[in-house]
C-alpha cells in the first residue's frame, strides 16, 4: 500500500514513517532554513502529497510569525498534521538529531583534545562572520527594503549594540509597524485539528513555564534548572530562527561565564558545517556546559529546553491561524518584528561576531574570501566552512 495516499494506516504507522523521512532530511539538508523550507516543500507536498499546497503554505506563514526555529517548526507542523503530538516527536527527532550529535561529538573531541587554539579551529570563528554578514544581508533586502522597516532595522542594531542585555533585544522585537497594506490571505483549513481547549492547557502551559522557571533558577541551587531555563526562555523569545538565536544563546551562556567566548564562536563556526537546523547548536553548548567527562546529560537538557516552546506553541496556535492571519494588526506586527530582527541581527554580526573572530588583516581577507564563495559563487556553506578552517590552519602556520 502506498503511504503517501494513506492517512488511515496505524499511528504507530505513521509515526515512524515520519522519523525516518524526517531524519533522512536532517542528515542531508544543508544549507540553513530557507533551504530546509525548499526541502520539506519537495518531500511533503510534491512527492508524498501529506498535505496540499495551500496547507504547507499556512503552516509556514505561521512559524514565521510565532518565535522559535522557524524550518523545525514546519517538520514539526508537518508531522503532527500526519500523525499527532507522536508525529511531531518523531519528526523533531528525525530532523534533529543528526546535527546535534554531530556538534556534541565536535563539542567532546574540543574539551578532550585541547584543541581550541589551533588555528582550524580559528578559521570555524572567521567563517561565522562571513555566515552571519551573508544572513544579515539576505534578511535586510528581504525583510527591511523600505524606509520604514530600515529605520526600525537600523535603530533595533543601535540599541542593542549599546545595551546588549536580553532585555533590548526583547524590546526590539516587540516594536511593529504602524498599519500598512493588507495582504490578501486565502482562508485555509490548519491541517492539524485540535480544540480549544487543547490549545488553551498548551498556551497556559507555555506561559507558566516561562514565569516559573526563573523563579525556581533563583530559589533551588541546580545548574540543570538554570540550564532548562535559559534555553527555554531563548526558544521562547527569539523571532526568526536560526542566525538571530545567536545574540539571546551568546547572552544566556557566555555572560554567565559557562561557555567562553571562543568556545561559542569555534561550535557556532562547526555548526554550519553539519545539516539540520542551527538550534543544534543548543547542544553543543549544553555540553560544554555540563562538567561532568561526556557532557551528554547538558547536551540533552539544553537540546530539549530550547525546543518544548515549539511544541506549546505550535499546539496552542495551530487551530487560530487561518483567522488571525488575514487580520490586519498581524500582518503590522510581523512586518515590524522581522524588521526588528535584522537590526539584531546586526548588531551581533559586530559583537560577538566580528570582535572575536577578525584578530588580525588576514583573518579579515579570510572572512572576505569566505563570504564571496557563499554570496557569489554560492557554494554550500559546509564547503565553505570546511575551506576556511584549513585557511585558518594555514595562516595559524605562516
Amino acid at each position: 500500500m502506498d503511504e503517501r495516499r494513506s492517512p488511515d494506516a496505524p499511528l504507530a504507522t505513521r509515526a515512524f514513517e515520519v522519523l525516518l523521512v524526517a531524519t533522512r532530511l536532517g542528515a542531508t539538508s544543508f544549507g540553513g532554513p530557507i533551504a530546509h523550507l525548499g526541502y520539506f516543500r519537495a518531500e511533503y507536498v510534491e512527492r508524498r502529497r501529506w498535505l496540499s499546497e495551500q496547507a504547507y503554505a499556512d503552516l509556514v506563514a505561521l512559524c514565521q510569525f510565532l518565535p522559535g526555529p522557524a524550518s523545525s517548526q514546519v517538520g514539526i507542523a508537518v508531522g503532527m498534521s500526519r500523525a499527532g503530538l507522536l508525529g511531531g516527536v518523531m519528526a523533531w527527532l528525525g530532523f534533529t538529531l543528526p546535527s546535534a550529535i554531530a556538534l556534541v561529538l565536535f563539542a567532546i573531541g574540543l574539551e578532550a583534545f585541547d584543541v581550541a587554539d589551533a588555528g582550524w579551529i580559528h578559521g570555524l570563528q572567521v567563517v561565522a562572520v562571513a555566515v552571519v554578514a551573508q544572513a544579515v544581508w539576505g534578511m535586510a533586502r528581504n525583510l527591511a527594503p523600505d524606509r520604514p522597516r530600515a529605520t526600525i532595522a537600523i535603530l533595533g542594531a543601535i540599541a542593542v549594540t549599546a545595551s546588549s542585555t536580553a532585555y533590548a533585544q526583547i524590546a526590539v522585537i516587540g516594536w511593529r509597524l504602524l498599519e500598512g497594506p493588507t495582504v490578501h490571505a486565502e482562508p485555509a483549513t490548519s491541517p492539524e485539528r485540535r480544540s480549544r481547549g487543547g490549545a488553551l492547557v498548551a498556551a497556559s502551559i507555555f506561559v507558566a513555564l516561562l514565569l516559573v522557571l526563573p523563579l525556581a533558577r533563583q530559589r533551588v541551587d541546580s545548574q540543570a534548572i538554570a540550564l532548562t531555563d535559559a534555553f527555554y526562555r531563548t526558544g521562547s523569545l527569539v523571532f526568526g530562527g536560526g542566525h538571530v538565536v545567536l545574540p539571546l544563546l551568546e547572552a544566556e551562556v557566555v555572560d554567565p561565564g559557562w561557555v567562553t567566548e571562543q568556545d561559542f564562536i569555534a561550535g557556532y563556526g562547526a555548526a554550519q558545517a553539519v545539516p539540520g537546523p542551527l538550534f543544534s547548536f543548543s547542544a553543543y553548548l549544553g555540553a560544554v556546559e555540563d562538567p561532568s567527562p561526556n557532557g551528554w546529560l547538558g547536551a540533552s537538557i539544553a537540546l530539549v529546553a530550547i525546543y518544548v516552546p515549539s511544541f506549546l506553541l505550535l499546539s496552542a496556535a495551530l487551530p487560530a491561524w487561518s483567522t488571525l492571519r488575514s487580520r490586519p494588526a498581524a500582518q503590522s506586527a510581523l512586518r515590524g518584528v522581522n524588521a526588528g530582527v535584522v537590526g539584531i541581527l546586526g548588531a551581533a554580526l559586530y559583537d560577538p561576531i566580528f570582535t572575536s573572530a577578525i584578530l588580525r588583516p588576514a583573518d579579515f581577507a579570510l572572512a572576505l574570501a569566505a563570504f564571496g564563495l557563499l554570496a557569489v559563487w554560492r557554494l554550500p556553506p559546509w564547503i565553505v566552512v570546511v575551506l576556511t578552517a584549513l585557511g585558518g590552519a594555514v595562516i595559524e602556520a605562516i
